[in-house]
């Protein structure tokens, strides 16, 4: 079987790929295709793949190219994990909107807005590839925004996209482990968007075992969301939101946070990674050694300023394991290769799941995989408060997605002043002033 992975030159491939060596089932991938626009980040990432292979047994064979059509001819899966303008891109998306006084993260706020203008005609592009040259192909898709990214490229390939996610899984896994529970028995209740969802019931042994959460103060301040969102505020919500949440609930100081840095998170990973590819041409560098200590730098200092603002301390060993969105791909080809059903939680199209959005919206949700792809289970309404921020958001996506299907500016400039972390349409206005100014990708938002 042949997986095909674009972005292959990006740092979490080897990730995937260790994930693949450790699956030695019949019908296993036995080849990864690694297609990348910049070479240097593919003879990179190849020399820490040929070390993680070596000595183990039937590892798939490796090849790179910069050619998106050899890359996609003949694919059975194609991983996406493209970062349209890269690091530079995100760090100058979080400092315009720094800049405006609002929020700039890269999922998030403007800054995610931005991002998805620049991404989003892109992965149109490839989809088209894609149903023109590997139709029978399943596309699973990483790339940023990972629930807008998705919705654009599923208007190409329908269902054969499927949007993944670590986050809902490692949130969920780190819940069954407080309640000591087994994180693969339990059944997780979970509805959103992507980085916009909620748990919201988590059953073990067939009983929920949220309330028991929620009750207990010494066990919500066990876990990194409890610390980060306060006992108070999750026994209020009757839920447990995903870590995202953090940058609505507490927007005025996760602002503050971010304009009181040294440098934005987009900075510190550009900085970083600049790093490791410049010491990976060094042909004394050991490849797997500089990854990974290049890698748990990266984790342990992911979202420092939000637990900053909550006062929740360094993190945890066991808030370090996330869902492994490596492990998420791989459960997801097994399903579906190998007709072994599983349930997921993936961004998927709608269908009616939530009778709040359209059959079309692309939502986040536990799902049902097999051969035939991911169907979304059935799920409870969404209560009041989530219904107003995720309807908000997939306003915001529907006029990125308008912006960049048309050229539209005035499309433009409607998602940004309807997010509900940019309080003007004068900010929307400049905002959008000042990312066409720093991206050369965005001078098609050119028409009225």
């Amino acid at each position: 079987m042949k997986l095909t992975i674009l972005g292959g030159g990006g740092f979490r491939v080897p990730l995937v790929y260790g994930a693949l060596l450790g699956d030695h089932a019949e019908g296993r991938v036995s080849r990864v295709t690694l297609y990348d626009t910049d070479a240097d980040r593919l003879t990179a990432v190849a020399r820490v793949l040929a070390e993680q292979a070596a000595g183990v047994r039937d590892a798939p064979a490796v090849h790179t190219t910069g050619d998106l059509d050899e890359a996609l001819r003949g694919a059975d899966f194609v991983f996406s994990a493209i970062r349209v303008g890269g690091l530079a891109g995100r760090a100058a998306d979080e400092r315009v909107a720094l800049d405006e006084g609002v929020l700039g993260q890269e999922t998030v706020g403007a800054g995610g807005i931005a991002y998805g203008l620049r991404t989003v005609p892109v992965a149109t592009g490839i989809a088209r590839r894609i149903a023109r040259l590997a139709p029978e192909a399943w596309v699973i898709n990483f790339t940023n925004p990972a629930g807008l990214v998705t919705e654009a490229m599923s208007r190409h390939l329908g269902d054969r996209v499927i949007g993944i996610c670590d986050s809902p899984v490692g949130l969920g896994r780190r819940i069954a482990r407080v309640l000591g529970a087994d994180p693969d028995r339990a059944r997780v209740d979970y509805a959103g968007l992507n980085h916009l969802g909620w748990v919201r019931g988590i059953r073990i042994d067939g009983r929920d075992e949220l309330p028991r959460l929620l009750a207990d103060p010494a066990l919500l301040g066990s876990f990194e969301e409890g610390r980060l969102f306060g006992a108070d505020w999750l026994r209020s919500l009757g839920a447990i939101p995903n870590e995202y949440l953090h940058y609505y609930y507490f927007a005025r100081e996760a602002v503050r946070a971010y304009q009181d840095a040294e440098q934005t998170r987009g900075a510190f990973l550009r900085d970083q990674q600049e790093g490791f590819y410049a010491r990976m041409k060094d042909p004394a560098a050991p490849p797997l050694a500089t990854w990974d200590r290049t890698r748990a730098e990266r984790e342990a200092t992911y979202m420092a300023e939000n637990r900053d603002v909550a006062g929740a301390g360094e993190r945890e060993e066991g808030d370090l394991e996330s869902g492994g969105y490596e492990q998420v791909a791989l459960a997801l080809m097994r399903a579906i290769a190998r007709d072994e059903r599983t349930s997921l939680i993936l961004d998927v199209r709608n269908r009616s799941t939530l009778p709040v959005l359209d059959a079309d919206a692309v939502v986040e949700v536990p799902c049902l995989v097999d051969a035939n792809g991911a169907l979304p289970l059935a799920a409870d309404p969404l209560p009041y408060h989530a219904v107003g921020l995720v309807t908000a958001v997939k306003a915001v996506e529907r006029a990125v997605l308008e912006a960049a299907e048309s050229g539209s500016r005035s499309a433009a400039v409607r998602a940004f002043a309807l997010h509900p972390l940019v309080d003007s349409v004068s900010v929307a206005r400049r905002l959008v002033e000042g990312y066409t100014g720093v991206h050369p990708g965005l001078a098609y938002l050119d028409r009225p």
